[in-house]
């Protein structure tokens, strides 16, 4: 099961990272848009830590080599979720940083999406 959370992650960030490097105004608009919603927008940012942290907690908890950086991943997005459903201003003072002029932000998060996604990508290539 820790090698199917592996694949998982792998592909969630490889996407990801893809789609904030080619569509970082996209990005930025579906931010604004979720802010514009207020506590909900908050609620509808931490559902979707949530549901990624916790899939990695559930099946891959793993405290040693290059995996331990997927439960650490795992990890920080449960926390997040936490944060912003019992502390939606703060979730929502992260999401007024955005906005159309710094929506090049998106570009930079893509890399370290890329970072994780081809260090997963060789710890899968390695054992199998």
């Amino acid at each position: 099961m820790e090698r199917a959370v592996l694949v998982f992650a792998t592909v969630q960030l490889l996407v990801i990272g893809l789609s904030h490097l080619l569509q970082p105004r996209a990005w930025a608009e579906f931010f604004i848009l979720l802010r514009e919603k207020g506590t909900a927008g908050v609620f509808a940012t931490a559902f979707l830590s949530l549901t990624f942290g916790s899939i990695i907690l559930a099946f891959h908890r793993v405290w040693h080599g290059i995996p331990l950086v997927l439960t650490l991943l795992g990890i920080a997005q449960v926390v997040k979720a936490a944060l912003y459903f019992c502390f939606p201003r703060y979730g929502l003072k992260g999401l007024q940083r955005v906005s159309l002029e710094r929506a090049w932000e998106f570009q930079v998060a893509s890399i370290v999406a890329f970072v994780l996604s081809g260090l997963f990508l060789y710890e899968l290539l390695r054992t199998s």
